[in-house]
């Protein structure tokens, strides 16, 4: 007689695999999602809610990523500075236009993590995301996934 029980996934345990995704002309929140998906793990079958077993995830062009409709001028950021009275605002354009534009598409994806928490912070640390078409990762032989081709609503025309 054999006993089936179901076989949770480990930290340690996890086969990890690198992925290159071209962010140029792509909705946000569509990435996003995708990104937020592959960090967690959940497109593996052996996907356990509290073990980081996710993939590392590299995304280039990050300062070319798109907005449906008019979140770009429309779409307000809110953070407090702490102090009374301190709450500051920003859109997306001017994010995009400054000096951190990869902070648009890391903001999206850490708002997509889990709330608060170790594992939160240890799988966002798995995401590098760069402005440009360089990355320090080639040592890894990432993957290149055409995240554009999935789906024809991912790309944004002009």
């Amino acid at each position: 007689m054999s006993s089936s029980y179901t076989k949770s996934a480990k930290t340690a345990d996890a086969d990890r695999k690198w992925i290159v995704v071209d962010a140029e002309g792509v909705v946000v929140g569509r990435l996003a999602t995708f990104i937020a998906k592959r960090l967690r793990g959940k497109h593996r079958a052996d996907f356990t809610p509290h073990a980081d077993v996710g993939d590392f995830v590299v995304v280039i062009n990050a300062d070319k990523v798109k907005f449906t409709g008019k979140k770009l001028t429309n779409k307000v950021y809110y953070r407090h500075t702490g102090h009374p009275g301190g709450i500051k605002e920003t859109t997306p354009a001017k994010i995009l236009n400054g000096r951190f534009p990869e902070r648009v598409l890391e903001q999206a994806v850490l708002r997509m993590l889990p709330k608060e928490s170790p594992l939160a912070r240890n799988q966002f640390k798995k995401l590098h995301v760069y402005a440009g078409t360089n990355h320090p990762h080639e040592a890894q032989q990432p993957t290149v996934i055409d995240f554009k081709s999935m789906n024809s609503k991912n790309v944004r025309a002009a």
